[in-house]
């Protein structure tokens, strides 16, 4: 009996090119282990740096390179290579390119980098102090990065829900440990991992129980065996609502999605700001992207049992986000309200269920992830003698200082806002189009007054920085090295061009947006 089991077990058999962007950045990381390893101190966090950069650039090279291949699925169906797992994996990769840029800058003085000389070390004790006299950086992150931008290359790609846990797992774990590595504010960013620990936890054991749901419904973890398992019910089924429930609760988590999101601002406030404008920008692509997989090809046969609910979520999501960042004084905290605002617009293009809607999010997606980073790697230049100066009472008159800062950070939030010939605008446009033109006027319409309100709070910063006057000489704007200036600068232009000239990027997610079963 057991040679009669044993050989009906065969090996998967493995399309190495549909997997290649992922193999790549998986042994990326694996070298980044061993320069970290092996490397002397002196020269480990240039070699981490360029062996980051390098595998980044290499995995996007074959994204590019396999969009013309025939597309499928490989590995037993675990991993689906289609028009939206490219896109998204190609934007993941190039938002993980500028977030690592600004990763690795290094200012000058010993507050200058934005990461503890040594995680491990207790705030405030002799041993940090020695390990900030001796130079030491904590180049760790650089690895723990490329596992958690290869986590993020799988997540939207799987094609069975165990692939997808595994894939949440992987690119979460790196970011717990990257939260609590900053320099400044050493036990705030010890909180911010913690939390983040223990939300994580949360969307994880949520997510895990609805995939035992799903499975007991359809006796399958394949989002097709799924979906024709919905296809053949002819009731309404209790174990398939409460799963879909499940599920969905664990990836609205990751999207920091209302009333989900608690924790998301103190995360966003306490992390490395070089690591909150990563997370910001490619955990939520990775995010949308398995859940416009799970929605689109698993669960949409029985959308309209749980889709009033998601509606709910994206309501309460912009409301919330929108209103509570009009009370926020620090910089850090108002842009986390801000993603959480934006989670709640990208929902509005998600529930649309077609091609529209689909390419809607996808350009969204991107265009928010160009203008995330970009501000992120601003807020790390303005800076005081402990480091970086978030407390919107520092930003007042940073036009005096900085004229070209101010004008770039102004333009990411009146990008932020949706102002015309913004990508900000565009993106709006495509995802409340598509909503009003399949059944969700109501989602537009309360996505538009949030949009309203939230550009109070956007104007008011810009108010602050050309019309207030500063507040003391405490604050200083950083010279920035060609690595900031690079992420900045790409993220500014990517914001204008996709604002101007959206077609050739619109085009591409109009092509990207068909789902292999």
């Amino acid at each position: 009996m057991s040679a009669l089991v044993a050989a009906d077990i065969s090996a998967p058999q493995v399309s190495y090119a549909l997997v290649a962007p992922i193999l790549v950045v998986f042994g990326a990381g694996l070298v980044s282990v061993l320069v970290e390893a092996f490397a002397p101190r002196r020269v480990r966090w240039n070699a981490q740096v360029g062996v980051t950069v390098v595998g980044l650039l290499a995995s996007f090279v074959t994204v590019v390179l396999a969009a013309d291949d025939p597309k499928g699925s490989t590995a037993a169906k675990a991993v689906v290579v289609d028009g939206p797992t490219l896109f998204l994996q190609g934007t993941i990769l190039v938002l993980a390119l500028l977030g690592v840029l600004t990763m690795a800058e290094r200012f000058a003085g010993s507050e200058g980098n934005a990461f503890t000389s040594q995680g491990a070390s207790v705030p405030g004790s002799a041993y940090e102090a020695a390990t900030a006299r001796a130079g030491w950086v904590q180049s760790e992150v650089f690895t723990l990065t490329l596992f958690s931008v290869a986590g993020m290359l799988l997540f939207p790609a799987a094609g069975d829900l165990l692939t997808m846990f595994v894939a949440l797992e992987v690119l979460s774990l790196p970011l717990y440990l990257m939260c609590g590595l900053a320099r400044r504010r050493r036990l705030l960013s010890q909180e911010a991992a913690l939390k983040y620990f223990l939300l994580g936890s949360f969307s994880s054991a949520f997510f895990l129980f609805g995939v035992a749901l799903l499975f007991g419904f359809s006796g399958s973890l394949y989002l097709d065996d799924i979906a024709t398992a919905i296809a053949g019910t002819t009731s309404s089924n209790t174990m398939l609502l409460i799963g879909v429930a499940m599920v969905s609760v664990g990836l609205l988590f990751k999207v920091g999605a209302v009333p989900f999101h608690s924790w998301t601002p103190d995360v966003y406030q306490g992390a490395p700001t070089p690591v909150t404008g990563f997370m910001a920008a490619c955990t939520k692509v990775a995010a949308f992207g398995a859940m416009l997989r799970l929605f689109y090809v698993a669960v949409q046969g029985n959308r309209w049992d749980w889709q009033p609910l998601v509606w709910a979520v994206a309501i309460a999501t912009m409301v919330v986000g929108s209103v509570l960042a009009i009370t926020q004084t620090d910089v850090k905290r108002m842009l986390a309200y801000s993603s959480i605002a934006h989670a709640g617009f990208i929902l509005t293009g998600v529930l649309a269920f077609d091609k529209t809607g689909l390419s809607g999010s996808l350009f969204y997606l991107a265009a928010y992830g160009f203008t995330t980073i970009g501000a992120f790697a601003v807020v790390t230049l303005v800076r005081d003698q402990a480091g970086e100066a978030t407390h919107l009472s520092q930003w007042a008159g940073l036009a005096r200082r900085s004229p070209l800062l101010a004008a770039v950070f102004s333009l990411f939030l009146l990008a932020f806002a949706g102002i015309p010939a913004t990508s900000g605008f565009i993106g709006k446009y495509a995802v409340f189009s598509a909503a009003v033109g399949h059944g969700g006027t109501w989602l537009a319409i309360v996505g538009v007054v949030s949009s309203a309100i939230a550009a109070f709070f956007y104007v008011r910063v810009i108010v602050l920085m050309y019309f207030s006057e500063p507040d003391g000489d405490s604050t200083v704007v950083a010279a920035p090295s060609a690595f900031t200036t690079v992420a900045i600068g790409v993220g500014a232009l990517m914001t204008i061009v996709l604002g101007i000239l959206p077609g050739p990027v619109l085009d591409l997610a109009t092509r990207s947006s068909t789902f292999l079963p």
